[in-house]
């Protein structure tokens, strides 16, 4: 293990039509692990991943399809010999791609359990009645502020990097508020094509429904250092990561923390485990002269793998 890496897996956002399809052609791990998924889920993942940029966009498609893509990259690097790494963190859904491959919870445990918490997302909020923006160029207080000044439901939900902040909750307030931040100095206020508001309190009866399901399911003490979203802490007890999951839903991603405390803890590189390179973009805005690697794609994942 080395104490000076970490690998960060990517959420929504992430997810791309035909991805990981030139490491399938070499590896038949990764079809291997689409499979496995399938199995679960009751219909050909693999297929939907490469065929259905429709379905793709679906929350309830995402979260599997980009945990699947994550397991299976990590499989690889275990099975080529890549180096283990001391710390494990993950963006939103990501997470959940970090708690199987630090050995807390099966594969075939949350390959169900994230269709689960896609669908309980969307029953939470209309279609329709859901925003998210992102807010680029302003401090997070001055974001912060701008939700706060807005008439209804909107909060700061993503903290990605300095001067990069995602907001989300009612349309109509979401609205408000990007019009609020350009008024405090945002450079820019994009809206951001999603089905729905993660991370704010509209997603609590999701948390509700999540917390029931997570009874049910064995998690283990991770057997490397586990950084959670909700606290920006590493986390060991299983109980307090069940627990963290649920708030993880209706609280906000604090990814910069995450980031900051790696390097504090050490850390001098990264790797992404998945498709694209988001996480590797933001990481390096987080924490200067770090070394951002991603596996993404065949190319990518040798120069990841020989460095």
């Amino acid at each position: 293990m080395s104490n000076t890496l970490a690998f960060v897996f990517p959420g929504q956002g992430s997810q791309q039509l035909g991805m990981l399809a030139d490491l399938a052609e070499k590896h038949d791990i990764i079809e291997r692990t689409f499979a496995e998924a399938s199995t679960i889920l009751g219909y050909d993942l693999w297929n939907l991943v490469q065929n259905d940029a429709e379905r793709l966009s679906q929350t309830d498609k995402t979260q599997p399809a980009l945990l699947t893509a994550s397991v299976a990259l990590w499989r690889l690097w275990e099975q080529e010999g890549g180096l283990k790494p001391t710390y494990v963190a993950g963006h939103s859904l990501g997470e959940y791609s970090a708690l199987v491959c630090a050995g807390v919870v099966a594969f075939t445990d949350a390959v169900a359990l994230v269709k689960l918490r896609g669908e309980y997302m969307l029953q939470a909020v209309p279609a329709g009645e859901g925003a998210m923006a992102a807010i680029i160029g302003l401090d997070d207080d001055k974001v912060i502020a701008a939700c706060d000044s807005a008439s209804g439901i909107v909060s700061a939900v993503n903290f990605n990097s300095p001067g990069q902040v995602v907001i989300a909750g009612h349309v109509a307030a979401v609205e408000e508020a990007m019009v609020n931040a350009k008024e405090a100095g945002a450079k820019r206020a994009l809206p951001l094509p999603v089905s729905v508001p993660s991370h704010c309190e509209l997603m609590i009866p999701a948390g509700k429904k999540l917390a029931e399901k997570l009874e049910s399911i064995t998690f283990s003490v991770p057997t490397c250092t586990l950084i959670q979203n909700v606290t920006a802490q590493a986390v060991s007890d299983p109980a307090i990561i069940k627990a963290n999951l649920v708030s993880q839903l209706s609280e906000p991603v604090l990814w910069t923390q995450s980031i900051s405390l790696l390097s504090e803890l050490g850390v001098t590189a990264t790797v992404e485990c998945g498709p694209g390179k988001v996480l590797s973009g933001l990481n390096k805005r987080i924490i200067k002269g770090l070394n951002a690697s991603s596996l993404g794609d065949l190319l990518a994942f040798e120069a990841a793998l020989s460095a």
